[in-house]
C-alpha cells in the first residue's frame, strides 16, 4: 500500500529546528547578559519552511534544486541537539519529544475524530487484529500512523482524501524522532571518527538504493531510508556545532561543497531525472545534493547577532514562523487543500472564467489564502507549542509589542523563581 510519507517527502517539513526555533549564540563583544539569537539561523529555518509550504502548493520541481529545505531543517536540528547535549542524553531527549508531541498529539486528536466520525475502522485499514495498536503511533509516531484513505471532504470547504493530506508530513515527524533518539550514539561516534559518521548516512543510502542491503519488513525500511537520506545533514549540524568543519582550511569547503552537490545532479539525471525532474523520487541524489548545499550553507554562517538592513522589515513574520513551526508544519498541508477547495468555486462565475481564466489558473490566489488559512491555524492551535514549551500561551508570538512585554515578564518571574528556589 502506497503511503503519504514517500510522496510526502517532496520536502515537506520541520525537527528540533521545528520544535526549538531558537538557535543561541554569545557574541564576543557583547556583555555577560545571556545569549542572543542567531539570526542566520532563524532566516534559514524561516526559509526552509517557507519553501516548503510553496512546493506543496505549486509542485514546482525546481524549487528543491534551488533551496533543499528538509536537508537544511535537519541540519539546524542537528546543531541544536548537539548543544543540548552538554546535559544528560536522557533528560534532554525526553525534553525534545516534549515539545514535539503536544501539537502532533492535537493534530491526532482532530484529524483521528473526524475520521472516525466519517466511518473508518479496522476494517478499513486492513489488519482489524492491529489496528488498535497502531493508532499508538499517533501518541509515539516511531512508525507511521494509520489514517483512512478515500474520505469524501466537506462540500465546499475541503476536497476529498483529506485524511491523506493531514498525514502526509508525518513522515518528517518520525524521522525526527528517530534522529533525536539516535543523537547521543551519533555525537559519540562523530566526536571518534568524524569523517567516517558523516559519510556513513550517504554510504548506507547508496547501499540500500542499489540493493545491497535488504531491509526486512514493511515499517522499518521507511525509517532507515530517511535516516539514509538525510542523516548526513543532521550530522553535518552536529558537525558545525562541534566545530570539526572549522578545523578544515576556508577555501576547501567552497571548493568541495558544490562539487558534491553536482555529483547528486549528475546521479539525478543518470537516473532519469530529465524526464520528470523530481529529486525526491532518487533518494541517493537527494541525499548528496541536500548534503553539498547544506555543508556551504554551514561554512557561511554569519551568526547575525541582529538583522542585516534587508531583512530588518520581514523580523516578525520571520519570528512568527520561528515560534509556530510546528504549528504551520502541521497543518499546512489542509490549509493548502482547503484553500484549493474553496477557489475552485470562482470557476461557477462565468464573468470570471470568461474574463480572467489566467486568475483562476494561477496559484497566487491559493498562496494567498493559505497563509490566511495558516495564520488562523496558528491562533487556534499554536498554544499547544507553548503548553509543550511551559509557556504562558500566546496567540501571535512575532515578537513584537505585548509579545515582547509577556516574554520579559515570563522571563523576570522565572529569575524571581529561581532565586527563591
Amino acid at each position: 500500500m502506497s503511503t503519504p510519507w514517500t510522496a510526502s517527502r517532496q520536502n515537506t517539513a520541520t525537527s528540533y529546528a521545528l520544535t526549538k526555533p531558537d538557535d543561541l549564540v554569545q557574541p564576543a563583544s557583547a556583555p555577560r547578559s545571556g545569549p542572543v539569537r542567531d539570526r542566520y539561523f532563524d532566516f534559514l529555518r524561516a526559509l526552509a519552511l517557507f519553501r516548503v509550504v510553496l512546493y506543496h502548493l505549486t509542485g514546482w520541481a525546481w524549487l528543491p534544486l534551488v533551496f533543499p529545505s528538509i536537508g537544511v531543517m535537519f541540519a539546524l536540528a542537528g546543531s541544536l541537539m548537539t548543544r543540548s547535549l552538554k546535559r544528560p542524553a536522557l533528560q534532554v531527549v525526553r525534553g525534545r519529544m516534549r515539545r514535539l508531541l503536544p501539537p502532533l498529539w492535537l493534530l491526532g486528536a482532530i484529524g483521528v475524530t473526524g475520521m472516525l466520525l466519517q466511518g473508518w475502522g479496522p476494517d478499513d485499514d486492513g489488519h482489524p487484529g492491529w489496528w488498535w495498536l497502531h493508532l499508538t503511533f499517533w501518541i509515539l509516531p516511531l512508525s507511521d500512523p494509520p489514517y483512512a484513505e478515500g474520505l469524501a471532504g466537506v462540500r465546499g470547504v475541503i476536497g476529498e482524501d483529506w485524511a491523506s493530506e493531514l498525514a502526509g508530513p508525518l513522515w518528517y515527524i518520525r524521522a525526527y524522532l528517530w534522529l533525536v533518539l539516535l543523537s547521543p550514539f551519533l555525537l559519540r561516534a562523530l566526536r571518534a571518527l568524524p569523517w567516517a559518521t558523516l559519510l556513513f548516512p550517504l554510504a548506507l543510502s547508496y547501499a540500500v538504493n542499489h540493493g545491497y542491503v535488504e531491509l526486512p519488513g514493511e515499517r522499518f525500511p521507511s525509517a532507515v531510508e530517511d535516516f539514509s537520506t538525510f542523516g548526513a545533514c543532521w550530522i553535518l549540524g552536529m558537525a558545525h556545532r562541534e566545530g570539526i568543519l572549522k578545523r578544515l582550511p576556508r577555501y576547501v569547503i567552497p571548493s568541495v561543497a558544490p562539487l558534491i552537490a553536482l555529483l547528486g545532479l549528475w546521479y539525478a539525471v543518470r537516473q532519469g531525472f530529465e524526464t520528470g525532474h523530481d529529486l525526491d523520487s532518487i533518494p541517493l541524489a537527494q541525499a548528496i545534493w541536500s548534503f553539498g548545499t547544506v555543508l556551504l550553507l554551514l561554512h557561511i554562517s554569519p551568526s547575525w547577532t541582529d538583522w542585516p538592513g534587508w531583512l530588518r522589515r520581514w523580523d516578525g513574520f520571520i519570528t512568527l514562523l520561528n515560534s509556530r513551526a510546528v504549528t504551520v508544519y502541521l497543518w499546512h498541508n489542509i490549509c493548502i487543500l482547503t484553500a484549493a477547495t474553496i477557489l475552485d468555486h470562482l470557476w461557477e462565475y462565468e464573468v470570471l472564467e470568461t474574463n480572467v481564466p489566467w486568475l483562476l489558473e494561477s496559484p497566487w490566489p491559493t498562496l494567498a489564502l493559505t497563509w490566511i488559512l495558516v495564520g488562523g491555524c496558528i491562533v487556534w492551535f499554536g498554544w499547544a507549542e507553548d503548553l509543550a514549551a511551559k509557556r504562558k500561551p500566546r496567540l501571535w508570538p512575532d515578537g513584537s509589542g505585548s509579545d515582547r512585554a509577556n516574554s520579559a515578564g515570563r522571563g523576570a518571574d522565572g529569575r524571581s523563581r529561581r532565586r527563591k528556589a
